[in-house]
């Protein structure tokens, strides 16, 4: 999963959201040497991250995408992925996606010290573009897949994955939809968190 379903799995404890949000870019053991709630976020970070690789739903979505990305077609799908939470928001949480975004944004600036400094780098950015509520718009995704193109390994092919992603969208939509409740299920049940819903 993408930034917006981490972030929106983490429910209101905010050094939880803290850990989640930073958890591809802890590696290895290096969680130890986060205090408590930051630590179980950046290890839920991880097991999120299993649990949706793992999951047939989501793999029959990537294959939608292998041919064109090959590896990283579970990048793409993850972010496809957080495309259909933020344009069906209003099923999942009370908070609008803006208010949820800007509650994000207060909450990581407050916890600037834990963040890794490639996401210090890249946070005032993501703020400014408003990057969590541009993924309710084609163009937000098409705009993010562009950014990681440059900035990583990932095809520069964010047309092809617009229109793959255009062609397949009930498939798709549908296939998130009964992921997603499994998603939450599992959260709630490893963590004990509660997961707001409207």
């Amino acid at each position: 999963m993408n930034f917006l379903a981490h972030l929106y799995l983490s429910g209101d404890d905010e050094k939880l959201l803290t850990g989640n949000f930073i958890g591809d870019y802890v590696k290895g053991k290096n969680f130890l040497k986060y205090p408590g709630k930051i630590r179980e976020g950046i290890l839920l970070h991880r097991q999120i991250d299993s649990f949706t690789d793992k999951h047939r739903l989501f793999r029959e979505v990537k294959k939608l995408f292998r041919d064109e990305f090959g590896l990283y077609s579970g990048v793409v799908t993850d972010l496809v992925f957080d495309h259909f939470l933020a344009i069906d928001w209003r099923a999942y949480h009370p908070l609008t996606l803006s208010r949820f975004a800007r509650r994000v944004h207060a909450v990581l600036l407050s916890h600037f010290f834990y963040l890794p400094p490639r996401v210090q780098g890249f946070l005032p950015v993501l703020i400014k573009n408003k990057r969590l509520e541009s993924y309710a718009r084609l163009e937000g995704i098409q705009q993010s897949l562009e950014i990681m193109g440059r900035y990583t390994s990932l095809p520069p092919k964010s047309e092809t994955a617009i229109e793959i992603l255009r062609q397949n969208f009930d498939f798709i939509e549908g296939h998130f939809a009964l992921f997603m409740n499994e998603m939450i299920d599992f959260a709630a049940t490893e963590t004990g968190i509660q997961i707001k819903k409207p």
